[in-house]
């Protein structure tokens, strides 16, 4: 059964996108690449940008070498002027007109800017930008970025590095339901593989991580849990799971019970 990923027509080979900040060392990224095999890894310009000349040239031949789809962002971009400029240095940096957009309304919290989020998409996506944008799980934010010809969106679990899980499921599975024919990507807040596991059974479309990996004592074995739970929770999700209910129900049935556990009030 094909059950690929498709995002603005394209295919991706795994339902687990991994960012690439903040790993202990250069072999541990390519590793934790190694052991998720994800369909995209997120790359920051300004990072890049920030980094030496040296560390910048093995970060990227380290990428090559697993030839993975780059999406370029713009974190720690405040305003549409900033979005707009870092995105275009981007796509001429990494050839691409992938840009995951990120626009930054609160800085304690890492909350994307709901209504400047919205004018930046809609001029990147004039720019010939495939706009994959950092939301929450607002459902009308969600339906405005749409509008502007998202065909994709990237709600939060939590706060950015937060490893909270989901911090408000009835809002996410909300979106969920109401955009049943959007890609919807987790982005940021998970911490463990159940909380991607979680997401994908209600029927997302994948996960982005990043700190859950790169922070985690071993991020090699910890990319490779992810991407197990990814697997399972879209398995779990496709296979349909039995209804919820209040009251047990005996998994197996009365009918050819022995006499002794017939309710007759006395032993034959």
């Amino acid at each position: 059964m094909d059950d690929t990923l498709v995002l603005y027509g394209e295919r991706f080979a795994s339902r687990v996108l991994l960012g690439t900040a903040r790993y202990p060392s250069l072999a541990a990224l390519a590793e934790s690449i190694e052991a998720s095999r994800p369909g995209m890894v997120t790359v920051a310009l300004r990072r890049q940008m920030a980094a030496d000349a040296d560390s910048s040239v093995g970060f990227f031949e380290t990428l090559k070498q697993y030839a993975v789809p780059l999406l370029p962002n713009t974190a720690g971009c405040h305003t549409v002027q900033e979005v707009v400029t870092t995105a275009e240095m981007a796509r001429e940096v990494f050839g691409t007109d992938w840009i995951k957009l990120e626009l930054i309304g609160d800085d304690y919290t890492l909350q994307p800017d709901p209504l400047g989020l919205v004018e930046a998409a809609d001029l990147l996506v004039r720019a010939g930008f495939k706009v994959l944008p950092y939301c929450t799980e607002d459902l009308v934010v969600g339906r405005r970025l749409l509008d502007v010809g998202c065909q994709a969106l990237m709600p939060w679990g939590a706060p950015i590095g937060t490893g909270k899980g989901i911090v408000n499921p009835y809002g996410l599975r909300v979106l969920r339901e109401r955009l049943p024919d959007v890609p919807l990507i987790v982005d940021a807040g998970l911490g463990v593989p159940s909380h991607a596991c979680q997401v994908m059974e209600w029927g997302f479309d994948g996960v982005l991580l990043n700190t859950a990996v790169s922070q985690a004592a071993a991020p090699a074995r910890m990319a490779y849990a992810f991407a197990g739970a990814v697997l399972a929770g879209r398995e779990a999700y496709l296979a349909g799971p039995m209804p919820e209910r209040d009251s047990a129900q005996a998994s197996t049935p009365v009918v050819g019970m022995p006499f002794w556990h017939q309710d007759t009030g006395h032993i034959a």
